[in-house]
């Protein structure tokens, strides 16, 4: 009887301590989970933490390494420089007083030349006429030398760029006596002059220049689009193309359009457009090209497109150059009808003459390249 009472107590304490452990063990488990968890979540905060640390500290980097710009400019681009100043308050204009001696020759004057020492500079160009191009180099030759930090040359017209090439002996490709020059402007302190242009006519030009420049070529397409995707018929525009040339410069930067590309053909002493491929039918059709002079190719385009049953046509260049008021025939209807006329002719503030000019004639309307210059300016 006592054996069997001692049995049953050993047997109760047995059974005590196995709960007592298995308790034990249960909080012990617990105790680990909430831990890992806790480890988990601090882990998280802590990446979070760092990630948002990384975070600021690279926009604070990126901000340190903001570059406070001093902008000269020529006359022609005072109103083109205001609107890109007005886009960053890293961009500080500077004045050059322009003026002529008797004999017509420049005499100039750079303001604020010993502000500049140290400093990031750059010179906003307009190439419009031979006239202006000896005064702007003058220049140009000289801001590098005034122990600037760097220099950067914004062309965002390059006049010359349409004369690259020689089809006979005795043609003289001004475009490369042009990068030639712009090749030997002075090495600034902080190395090579920047070169920024805008759709420059051909690719295979920036070849042409110099070790002693490093040119920037920029478009001015992303203007376009945005202006596009504005228009209520967005979902009905059609880009064409007025050549094999254009289609090869942008068909890449369009190519989320349907296209239609013409191309000219010689019939006797003439040079006739036709439709080479695409289908221009009930759509709104955009022809697009890097500039324009005299506008004959995109007025024959037009007419072109209007016969394959465009619904509408207008037009893009980056430089509208329009010689002799080249650009008063866009504002006048042929003889079919006032709706077959340019629904739109866009193009970029690069030649300030033709803005000055144009105003605001329909169908023109002006696309500023500022905003991508202020930002070039910053690379």
């Amino acid at each position: 009887m006592i054996h069997e009472c001692n049995a049953v107590a050993a047997d109760r304490r047995a059974s005590h301590f196995f709960k007592k452990l298995c308790l034990s063990f249960c909080q012990t488990v617990v105790s680990l989970f909430i831990l890992r968890k806790a480890k988990r979540k601090n882990k998280k905060v802590g990446t979070k933490m760092e990630n948002n640390k990384n975070k600021k500290n690279s926009e604070d980097l990126k901000s340190r390494n903001k570059k406070q710009v001093h902008l000269f400019y020529c006359m022609e681009c005072e109103e083109l420089a205001r609107k890109v100043a007005a886009h960053s308050q890293l961009i500080t204009l500077q004045s050059i007083n322009w003026r002529n001696f008797d004999d017509g020759f420049p005499n100039l004057y750079i303001n604020n030349a010993h502000d500049i020492r140290g400093q990031h500079v750059a010179f906003l160009a307009s190439f419009s006429s031979p006239a202006v191009i000896f005064e702007q180099l003058s220049v140009i030759y000289n801001l590098p030398r005034l122990f600037v930090a760097s220099f950067t040359l914004v062309l965002p017209f390059f006049p010359t760029g349409s004369f690259e090439r020689m089809e006979e002996e005795g043609d003289v490709a001004t475009a490369f006596t042009m990068a030639r020059i712009l090749s030997n402007i002075p090495i600034s302190r902080g190395g090579p002059t920047s070169l920024v242009i805008y759709d420059i006519h051909a690719l295979q030009e920036r070849f042409y220049f110099g070790d002693h420049v490093l040119p920037l070529f920029e478009t001015g397409i992303p203007l376009l689009k945005q202006r596009l995707h504005q228009l209520p018929d967005a979902d009905k525009i059609v880009v064409a193309f007025p050549d094999d040339g254009a289609w090869k410069r942008f068909h890449k930067l369009l190519d989320n359009f349907p296209t239609v590309i013409c191309t000219k053909v010689r019939e006797g002493d003439k040079r006739i457009v036709r439709l080479k491929e695409g289908n221009p039918a009930d759509c709104h059709v955009v022809i697009v090209d890097d500039l324009v002079q005299s506008g004959g190719t995109l007025i024959e385009c037009q007419k072109v497109l209007v016969a394959h049953g465009a619904a509408k046509v207008s037009a893009y260049v980056t430089h509208g150059v329009f010689p002799m008021r080249s650009w008063e025939r866009f504002t006048q209807k042929n003889d079919e009808g006032s709706e077959k006329g340019f629904a739109f002719f866009w193009i970029t503030d690069s030649c300030p003459h033709t803005v000055k000019a144009i105003g605001n004639t329909a169908p023109f309307e002006f696309l500023s390249l500022s905003g991508s210059i202020a930002d070039a300016l910053q690379i």
